[in-house]
């Protein structure tokens, strides 16, 4: 090859890739603007680009028409605030929100596959769910409960297991003994109504073990402890969530993929000392926890 030929190729071939990344440059220009960023991730050359996934949410109005819709009747189902249970009709539910029939029907569709309501072809719309709701600090344990509340001889044990064990390792640190101490594990599916609210396995030291042991148990954990003579100072929670798997499920009586709070619960008696570590599944659909603070005014 000439020594001219060879310099038109190398030129031809530079024109080609310079082309190549322009072409490459406004790809990537547009598919930022045409895609949700929603992390960034490495090329591999120190850059960054989009991840591509689904259209921006903002063009998509009716998906959050859908989403305000469900939240709002989710939350007035949950309160109660439907009488009898029976929501509203289609037409009512257009008018009062200004939404489309299509609209009104997803968000429906959406409770109904949560398992909140049910839908009747001619009779209409009837929530399912009877949630509770307990002040803060009566979940706590720190305050006297209300004559309504599921804290005041309203709940019922089913007890899984009462044994005395060793404290297993992965609790002892929490529980600040050594693994091998000896413990009360007390079990038991908590009942509202007869309906199961919640699974709790409690992991309680002694000496408090000993005096929880053989104490009747017909009511809630903090009614147990005040019978049996167990003086509490304070109690943590540390809150997550989860989807139930089989052996919660068939535990709880529900179905399988049902939401929960997990939750774990350390209580301490009066010099500080944690007696109680608890590992708690309450049923996301039937229980919400209410709190309410006030600020100090200057």
């Amino acid at each position: 090859m000439s020594e001219r030929a060879s310099e038109r190729s190398n030129t031809m071939l530079a024109d080609n890739v310079a082309a190549a990344g322009r072409v490459q440059q406004r790809r990537m220009i547009g598919l930022a603007r045409n895609t949700e960023v929603i992390h960034r991730r490495s090329p591999g050359n120190g850059g960054y680009l989009p991840s591509p996934r689904v259209s921006p949410a903002t063009r998509q109005p009716r998906i959050h028409e859908v989403r305000r819709l469900r939240d709002m009747l989710r939350a007035a189902v949950y309160a109660g605030q439907f009488e009898d249970g029976v929501l509203p009709s289609e037409a009512e539910l257009m008018s009062a929100h200004r939404l489309s029939r299509a609209t009104v029907r997803e968000a429906l569709a959406l409770l109904r596959n949560e398992g909140l309501i049910e839908r009747t072809q001619g009779i209409g719309t009837h929530a399912i769910v009877d949630s509770v709701s307990t002040p803060w600090t009566e979940a706590h344990g720190t305050a006297e409960p209300a004559p309504d509340s599921m804290f005041n001889r309203r709940m019922r044990p089913r007890v899984i297991d009462r044994s005395i064990v060793t404290v297993p390792a992965t609790v002892a640190g929490r529980l600040q003994v050594s693994p091998g101490t000896p413990c009360l594990r007390l079990e038991y599916v908590a009942l509202v109504e007869e309906e199961p609210m919640a699974l709790a396995t409690n992991y309680v030291l002694f000496p408090e073990a000993g005096k929880i042991r053989d104490a009747p148990f017909v009511s809630d954990w903090y009614a147990l402890m005040a019978e049996a003579g167990v003086e509490l100072s304070e109690t943590e929670f540390v809150f997550g969530c989860e989807l139930a798997d089989a052996p919660l499920a068939a535990a709880l009586g529900i179905r399988e993929g049902a939401p929960l709070i997990s939750m774990e619960q350390l209580i301490y008696d009066r010099s500080g000392r944690p007696f109680d570590l608890a590992f708690i599944h309450t049923c996301g659909e039937r229980f919400r926890f209410v709190s309410r603070v006030f600020k100090e005014l200057r």
